[in-house]
């Protein structure tokens, strides 16, 4: 065990830690199952998988408690799996090495994991706990959330019994959640025609690396770099310059991770490679320039690759490039009743070209249907003209805010009491389960809150020490408070 499972509340801090052990990435969540129902067992609680492969633990009501409104504590088991170029963690095989730096914890060179697995420490430490006072509690902990959120499509409405949700998997303490945006891929294959390699070439491998990433819903405002429009922008400069062929491309890795990385192989004139680098000084200097606030690392360089036998024709390469420049990233609308949320975005997660066609992932979000589905049409529509085949995929609803909730008033008045100030009522800008949950289970009443993780999604993730005890106080409290169903 690590450093992290002596800090306090220890309860939570030991699961977490034991959490990090285990390699979890999406559709890989087979050894945590087993690891919480051995705890399940232990404890004499009822589990069982469903269909989708989601986990279901129950825990019957303390004394005086048994007719009280069942809860649903509800977590997801994947992690979302970034590294750091110089790492070579392997995220099917290697523990996640979490440590103490500060006032937070982080990890070694990866993503910590602590999206979501501080929320499912604070439900397995609920579940292990002999002395906490509750209502009946199912603990649901769903799978593939980061990679689809298809365990929570495949729940079933004739599951689970309880009827209010606490969903810990949002990232800012002193903020409950009462609303999310609904998300839609579009998939492009982008057919590529290619030409033998002219001769007095010199092939480079164009990296743009080392940006800040960061989560594609809830990062998407912040204005950072995107390693593919940052790449597609150079090859502009470039080919404005001097000849320029493109021969692969490999851009970000996943649909909810603003890219950080991205690498281009293309092939110059031999007499102009000098040429290529001055103006790779360049567009270097002017794009740290605009991106110093928010992308300080930010590298680009040419680095001398071995050639190959075949290149991008002009046209196609001119298609791909135009396309990539056209396709809107980042921040499309902001919602008219809070100006400081957005409403609808988009990412431009992935670009990778393979056998004869360009694939790319563009991920796209809005608290509202009907816009989230004009944007994707836009983009599809962008592409369809350019002779693309399209793909819509992992659609999934938003949630709609309940500002009458009797649960959110109950969450209001016991942070309150325990902290002294009322805590913001917020919607975020990313897909959480309780959009999909609360399509199958339309009467629940639902609630997301957590502590503080900056940086999710990116190796840079960390989580607030203090906001544990904070978060694990105020879980137990209100568990304690949940009043007589009616």
């Amino acid at each position: 065990m690590s450093a992290i499972s002596e800090l306090t509340p220890a309860e939570v801090w030991i699961h977490f830690d034991k959490l990090c052990e285990i390699p979890r990435p999406s559709h890989q969540e087979q050894g945590v199952i087993e690891y919480i129902e051995s705890l399940a067992d232990q404890h004499g609680l009822p589990h069982h998988t469903d269909s989708a492969g989601n986990l279901i633990v129950t825990k019957p009501a303390t004394a005086g408690m048994e007719n009280c409104h069942g809860i649903i504590l509800q977590g997801h088991l994947d992690m979302v799996t970034q590294k750091s170029s110089d790492s070579s963690h392997n995220f099917q095989t290697d523990p996640i090495r979490p440590f103490v730096d500060g006032d937070w914890v982080t990890a070694d060179g990866t993503t910590l994991g602590a999206d979501n697995g501080i929320g499912v420490a604070f439900a397995i430490a609920v579940l292990c706990s002999n002395t906490l006072k509750h209502p009946p509690i199912e603990a649901l902990f769903t799978i593939n959330e980061e990679s689809g959120m298809t365990g929570a499509l495949g729940l079933e409405a004739t599951t689970l019994k309880g009827n209010w949700l606490l969903n810990i998997d949002t990232e800012e303490e002193g903020e409950l959640y009462v609303g999310c945006a609904g998300g839609r891929d579009v998939v492009v294959a982008l057919p590529l025609t290619y030409i033998n390699t002219p001769k007095d070439l010199t092939f480079y491998n164009l990296e743009v690396s080392e940006l800040s990433g960061g989560h594609s819903g809830i990062d998407i405002h912040k204005g950072r770099a995107n390693a593919n429009k940052i790449s597609n922008a150079f090859l502009e400069r470039l080919s404005s310059q001097t000849d320029v062929y493109i021969a692969q491309f490999d851009g970000g890795s996943l649909r909810n991770a603003i890219p950080r990385n991205a690498c281009t192989t293309i092939a110059v004139p031999s007499a102009d490679a000098t040429y290529c680098q001055q103006i790779l000084k360049q567009f270097t200097q002017k794009t740290q320039s605009d991106y110093q606030e928010t992308d300080p690392h930010l590298t680009l360089s040419l680095t001398p690759t071995a050639p190959l036998d075949k290149v991008l024709s002009s046209s196609s390469a001119i298609t791909i490039l135009s396309c990539i420049s056209d396709c809107p990233n980042g921040v499309s609308s902001w919602l008219e009743e809070m100006p400081d949320v957005v409403e609808t975005s988009n990412n431009l997660a992935r670009i990778v070209s393979q056998d004869d066609y360009l694939h790319i992932d563009i991920s796209v979000r809005s608290a509202i249907t009907s816009e989230r589905n004009k944007l994707a049409q836009r983009i599809a529509d962008l592409f369809i003209q350019q002779g693309a085949s399209i793909e819509f995929s992992n659609s999934y609803p938003g949630w709609k805010p309940n500002l009458d909730s009797s649960l959110l008033t109950l969450m209001q008045q016991r942070y309150q009491s325990l902290y002294g100030k009322i805590p913001k009522t917020n919607v975020i800008h990313a897909g959480l389960e309780c959009g999909i949950l609360g399509a199958t289970y339309p009467d629940w009443e639902m609630i997301s809150f957590g502590p503080t993780i900056t940086g999710a999604h990116s190796p840079d993730e960390r989580v607030k020490i203090a906001d544990i005890d904070k978060i694990w106080h105020y879980l137990i409290d209100v568990l304690s408070h949940i009043p007589i169903k009616k």
